[in-house]
């Protein structure tokens, strides 16, 4: 089959699985022969990522790419995708580790259950086999819980279509490794969850569906589809069975986007706006430049500066190759305990999705069931058809000055406070297991931490001045942190959890990533 040694890979944690096989040897021959195949161009793209960062850091800026011109101007499509995926007007994501969650989104009446190990799951050991148990169960139909009340969940005999997220290329499965070195996480969770599952899907009539995280190149674009190859091949499943949408959720992906659907095109389910981690990438690729600094998160929306350009882009880009142009998510939910508020929310879930309909977008996230049939009445008045693959384009040409264009605002004393409140929550939350977190009514993944404390570390960085005149300084940080971090508890997990965001605020260096650091505090003393 190969002429390469491939490694036996040995796993630390105990598995636990409910499902016999689902880590079982020919698994886990997969993955190492997968990692044996792509460890080294992995690690290669990511040293590559780090030396643009340097680039970045002296003062350059990105643009689109010279020698890649022909495949913006050359005309081509996406190869054709299966007929249950033309319309996708409403998605719904959350985290594959709790089952009645998984059950929930697969009944909500979604299009599509977007099943995530990513951001939205923190990464114990324990909270990724049950995650790839349910979606095993899952994929059957076989799939119930109970919960203490002795209420029965089970699926519904139509469900959404399933999609699956695995963790970015930068993070470390460190519970398996392969010749001595922790595994890929992003592999892991791709093979783990292809290999149990790929045939039966395809059984069913269903493609192996997948969402690709944090992408910033055409390399790591071609990557991932030679991955897509490679395990078409090694499982005898039909080429081009496999299919993903990539989210462009990095400023770099943005100038890309024609060059990620030609690398993958045979295998593409279209581009996603992922515009918690875009505003993320924004601050953190631009994090020593005085002039791009963004204001209070608050202020920082979709309809204004980079974030418009970069909608606008994705939608005629996809639509130019046939490819869908999936919207974001809105981080509103229901407020049970106060109607006013439940309606406001309401209210700002409806605009969202109505500005993102009327953009020319062929469909759009929500994290809650009951968001589903909110964002369904706002696509099903103004999308008439499957998709918008067949609207004009835009006569608007977005250039690089408008990709890179600041939000503009005020850096208000109110937004520090909020991201350090927000910050800490949430990655208490995560060290505890829970990486969907509800906070102040809204669900927070690790995008919303990443702000947080990235805009807190740029301002403190740059001196950035606030609205009544004072400089932020490490100083006046301190001063709110030590204020609001009584709020938070003094248990062992909230003091990692006050440890690490004081690390990440205020170190000289910025961490690329809060999960790669949150990740071995996970594993020394949080929820395992």
């Amino acid at each position: 089959m190969t002429e390469i040694e491939v490694l036996k890979p040995v796993i630390a944690g105990n598995t636990g699985a409910r499902n016999e096989g689902i880590l079982g040897l020919e698994c886990m021959q997969f993955l190492s022969e997968m990692c044996t195949r792509f460890y080294g161009k992995r690690n290669d793209l990511l040293r590559a990522r780090k030396l643009r960062q340097k680039d970045f850091d002296s003062g350059l800026l990105p643009g689109f790419r010279d020698d890649t011109s022909h495949i913006r101007e050359e005309k081509w499509k996406i190869a054709e995708f299966p007929a249950y995926l033309k319309d996708r007007r409403v998605e719904i994501t959350g985290p594959a580790g709790d089952a009645k969650m998984v059950i929930n989104a697969f009944n909500s009446g979604a299009k599509v259950y977007m099943s995530d190990f990513e951001d939205a799951q923190s990464p114990t050991w324990n909270g990724l086999i049950m995650g790839q148990d349910n979606l095993y169960d899952a994929v059957r139909r076989d799939l119930r819980f109970k919960s203490n009340d002795g209420r029965i969940y089970e699926m519904d005999d139509n469900v959404a279509a399933l999609f699956v997220r695995p963790r970015g290329l930068h993070m470390e499965e460190r519970h398996v490794s392969v010749g001595g070195k922790p595994v890929p996480a992003s592999f892991f969770d791709f093979a783990v969850f292809l290999f149990n599952n790929g045939k039966e899907l395809i059984s069913r009539g269903y493609s192996p569906c997948f969402y690709i995280p944090k992408t910033e190149s055409r390399e790591e674009a071609k990557l991932w589809n030679d991955i897509f190859s490679f395990s078409e091949s090694y499982l005898n499943l039909k080429s081009g069975s496999i299919k993903a949408t990539f989210l462009v959720e990095t400023i770099l992906a943005a100038f890309e986007m024609d060059e990620i659907l030609y690398e993958t095109r045979e295998h593409s389910a279209g581009l996603n706006c992922g515009r918690w981690d875009y505003i993320f990438s924004y601050i953190k690729k631009f994090r020593n430049h005085p002039d791009l600094i963004l204001p209070d998160r608050s202020e920082v929306t979709m309809d204004k500066g980079f974030l418009l350009a970069y909608s606008k882009l994705l939608i005629d880009t996809c639509h130019k190759r046939g490819a869908h142009a999936m919207g974001g998510m809105s981080a509103y939910i229901p407020v049970k305990s106060d109607p006013a508020a439940n309606d406001r929310a309401l209210q700002k879930v409806r605009e969202d999705k109505i500005r993102e309909v009327l953009l020319g977008h062929d469909g759009t996230w929500v994290a809650h069931p009951s968001l589903v049939p909110v964002a369904m009445e706002v696509f099903n008045h103004y999308m008439k058809e499957e998709n918008q693959l067949g609207k004009a384009p835009s006569p608007e040409k977005i250039s690089r000055e408008d990709l890179l264009k600041p939000v503009k605002g005020k850096i208000t004393e109110a937004g520090i406070q909020s991201n350090v409140r927000v910050g800490l929550k949430y990655i208490d939350s995560w060290l505890s297991g829970r990486g969907a977190a509800p906070i102040y009514n809204l669900m927070e993944d690790a995008a919303t931490a990443e702000i947080c404390r990235s805009q807190l570390w740029q301002w403190i960085k740059n001196r950035a001045i606030m609205e009544d005149g004072r400089i932020v300084t490490p100083e006046l940080v301190r001063s709110v942190l030590d204020a609001e971090k009584e709020g938070l508890g003094m248990s062992v997990r909230s003091s990692m959890a006050l440890e690490i965001f004081n690390n990440l605020v205020f170190s000289e260096d910025f961490e690329e990533f809060l999960t790669t650091e949150a990740y071995l505090a996970l594993l020394d003393g949080g929820a395992q």
